[in-house]
Formats: structure tokens, sequence, C-alpha cells
């Protein structure tokens, strides 16, 4: 006869301390601390972090963690533009130097210390989009090659300053440029011309979602070193998005304005596994125009703009996913 132990499993395990390694499911009864345990694995949620030191939207950022971050550029009024760096250590802003152009709607790609800084929009006059490229070596920018295609409002992608890929932008366009740490390089483009997109992944391996085609979009495009092939969409099409991640087959979108009533700024999250997006906890500031940095699993957003966030613009949060130890109570 089956017995109730051989379906069910056995008791809760009684321990003084929590296992070092616990497995997915796995639940205990602390006696330390009279507390019911498990080992569970989060889809990822949002929490606060420390505010930036300057506010400003359209910033672009760099870096492989919520706790190794750079933000770079923006806007904070029409027709102000910022050259203003800062640098993040997981749980505050420090500044540092500035880039030598100021701009806003620009892009960023690398790490926070070798990161790129490339397009955007130049302050009045003269105004404009721009395909000025700065190189950071962890200390200073340095002026270098510019884009072959001016532009503002684009996307970017690449694991170091030596590294880079650009993509979309403003004029609407589908131009895709490589950046081989010298000089940038036209390869395809993407196959839906775009702006206020977003970006992630590397110069091989990269991911490209959202934006305005005109029109808010949906529309995913993966990049294979060659060529940009549609995958699945976003579950909920919006512009002004951020993004973040490692390669085309780990990436989180965040943050952005959708197409809904007089379109305004959201906080959706979604992450995608390589096939398909899954949306997870949203942010808790809405906005559009905002920095990522991070990869799928330990990402940060950071300034923005919202009419229905006020402190958007300096507001800083971090994004978790995976397995954690949790405490169960009545609530």
């Amino acid at each position: 006869m089956t017995t109730y132990k051989e379906i069910n499993g056995t008791n809760i395990q009684v321990v003084s301390s929590d296992p070092s390694n616990p497995v997915e499911g796995q639940i205990w009864y602390n006696t330390s601390s009279n507390t019911v345990k498990g080992f569970l694995v989060s889809l990822g949620t949002w929490a606060t972090g420390g505010d930036l030191n300057t506010a400003r939207y359209q910033l672009a950022g760099a870096g492989v963690s919520s706790s190794s971050a750079l933000a770079f550029g923006g806007d904070i009024n029409e027709p102000t533009k910022k050259n203003e760096t800062e640098s993040y250590n997981g749980s505050s802003w420090t500044e540092l130097n500035n880039l030598n152009t100021a701009r806003a709607a620009l892009a960023g790609a690398g790490t926070q210390t070798s990161a790129l800084a490339f397009g955007g929009g130049l302050a009045f006059p003269p105004g404009g989009p721009t395909g000025e490229t700065e190189t950071w070596n962890g200390s200073n920018w340095t002026e270098v090659n510019d884009l072959n295609t001016p532009r503002q409002l684009l996307a970017g992608a690449g694991a170091s300053n030596t590294a880079c890929l650009a993509f979309g932008g403003d004029p609407i366009t589908a131009d895709t440029e490589t950046w081989n740490g010298t000089n940038w390089t036209e390869v395809n483009n993407l196959s839906d011309s775009r702006d206020q997109l977003g970006g992630a992944g590397t110069n091989t391996s990269a991911l490209a979602f959202g934006g305005n085609s005109p029109g808010t979009s949906n529309g995913t495009e993966l990049w294979n070193g060659t060529n940009w092939t549609a995958v699945n969409n976003l579950n909920a099409a919006r512009k002004r998005i951020a993004g973040a991640g490692a390669s085309s087959t780990a990436c989180i979108a965040f943050g952005g304005k959708s197409s809904g009533g007089p379109d305004p700024e959201v906080g959706n999250t979604e992450v995608w596994n390589g096939t398909n997006w899954t949306e997870v906890g949203d942010m808790s500031v809405v906005r559009g125009y905002l920095g990522g940095a991070g990869v799928n699993t330990n990402a940060l957003g950071f300034g923005g703009k919202s009419p229905l966030s006020p402190t958007a613009p300096t507001a800083t949060e971090e994004f978790s996913s995976g397995p954690a130890t949790v405490t169960f109570t009545t609530s």
C-alpha cells in the first residue's frame, strides 16, 4: 500500500540555522528565529535604490549589474543638455568627469570602466542629431570617430568600449553600425525602422525591442552578428523604453510610454529567454526616457520622465530575480 509519506514526502525539516545549499521548493522550520522558511525562485522584483545626483531624462547607461553601473548625458529642460557622468556602487551615485559634449537622447554600451557614448541630440544652438562618439576608460571621456549616420533616440549594445552596436534612431531609421574600437562600420539594417527603442546584448548577439515606427511598437528583432531577424513581440507595446542584458537570449525591458489613452508612462517589466517575453513585477516609479544597465536577473533603471511621477528624473530602482530564501507568514 502507498503511504502518505511516499505521496507527500517527508515532514518539514527542523533546523537551528538555514541550510547552506537549499534546493528549489525546500521548506524548513528554523528554531532560532521560530519561522518557517522556503527556497523559491522569484520571477523578479524592483527595489528602491539611491537617487541620481543630477536629475535628468533621455540619458544613457552602461554596466553589468545593479551594483556596477554608469549614467551619462541627458536632459532636464529644453534647450538644456547634460554632460554629467555618475557611477553607481549598489547604494549611491558618485559624480565623475563629464562627457566632452553635452547631449540627450544618446545611447550607451559597455561597462562601468569601459563604456561608449554615441549619438544623441545637441543643445541649442546648433541643436539637432549628432554622430559624436566618446570612449570612457574608467576616469575620462575621449572623443573618437563619429557614427556614419548622425541620430538621436537610438539604441545600443556592447560588452566594452571596443565592441559595440548602434541601431535605429531619429530621424526614424533602420541603420545599424558596429564599432571596433576605432571606427563605425555600416552593416545590415533593422527589419523595421524606428526610434525610441530599447536595446541589449553585445555587438554580435543583440536584441532590439519596442520603439516608435511610427506608432508605438512591440516588435522585437534579434541580431546574430550579421542580420536582424524578427522574433516574438513584447507583451506590451511601448516606446521610450529601456533595457539591459548580456546577450540576445537573456534580456530585460522596462519602463516606457504606452500607446493607450494619452500615451501614459508605464512601469511594465518583461524578461526575454531567447524565445518569449514574460511579464514580471512592474517598476514602482512609472517613467519613460530612462536609463538602464545590468543583466536580465540583476538590472538597474534610473532617471526618466513622467508627469505621473515627479521623482522620476532622479529615481533609481534595482531589479533582481532568481533563487532566494523567503520567510512564510500568515499574511
